[in-house]
């Protein structure tokens, strides 16, 4: 069986600020592939430099040093108005706290991106249709997120990051505020997205079960990647004792 070819590419990652005079190491020499379809998570504590990792990957932050490359494309060769066309069409975005227009219908939220893509009404149309069936929310096209519960606000946030076709999603704690039950169908969801759609899905959070999802799973500490488990092979030892 051939492996999958790698959806993202890291290469001797470093990024650092600096502090009035004191320069911060965030990330330090870090390497890893992330295949394509694949369902990773990034834990860590805080300051371990997962949500900057996170944000490289997803042209939101460029590195001091090192190559990034997401397909076919070294996006940290990139200026910032070629990152920012390049994020348009490659990489949909899933908050904690959704960031949904509230004075926009759930339609509206998820017609958002295509607006600064090259298409017509009706092509616009049938991408939000699709990507708000597949969350399960074709019933609230014309509702407000004030008329939606936390769970439903995430699925349009999900639906809005889906709706470009995008070669990667990026969810940066996409659970966090959200009760058991609508964390536990935002997982599911994202599954589903991995497994129908082959789409590769970088998640951070700090949630241990959250984690469990993915197949696999990177700590972090100190910009340092100290353990890399595979939650698949975890699965398969599991059914096996």
């Amino acid at each position: 069986m051939t492996s999958k070819p790698p959806c993202v590419q890291v290469r001797n990652l470093y990024k650092s600020f600096t502090r009035g005079s004191e320069r911060i190491d965030v990330l330090q020499n870090l390497t890893l592939e992330v295949p394509e379809g694949e369902f990773l998570a990034l834990m860590g504590p805080s300051g371990s430099g997962k949500t900057t990792l996170l944000n490289l990957i997803a042209g939101l932050d460029q590195p001091t040093e090192g190559s990034i490359i997401v397909g076919d494309q070294e996006i940290s060769q990139m200026s910032e108005s070629e990152l920012a066309r390049w994020r348009t069409r490659h990489v949909g975005f899933v908050f904690q706290f959704y960031y949904l227009l509230p004075v926009l219908t759930a339609y509206e939220n998820v017609e958002l991106p295509l607006l600064l893509l090259p298409m017509t009404k009706e092509q616009r149309r049938k991408q939000v249709l699709t990507a708000l069936d597949l969350v399960g929310l074709s019933n609230r096209l014309s509702h407000r997120p004030g008329q939606l519960s936390g769970g439903q606000q995430q699925r349009v946030g999900i639906a809005r990051a889906i709706v470009t076709d995008p070669t990667l999603i990026v969810a940066d704690e996409p659970t966090g505020d959200l009760d058991s039950k609508s964390a536990d169908e935002i997982l599911k969801l994202l599954e589903t997205l991995r497994a129908q759609l082959n789409k590769t899905i970088i998640m951070v959070t700090h949630d241990p079960k959250a984690a469990e999802r993915a197949q696999r799973v990177l700590h972090l500490e100190k910009g340092r990647l100290v353990l890399d488990t595979d939650n698949r092979l975890a699965a398969v030892s599991s059914s096996w004792s």
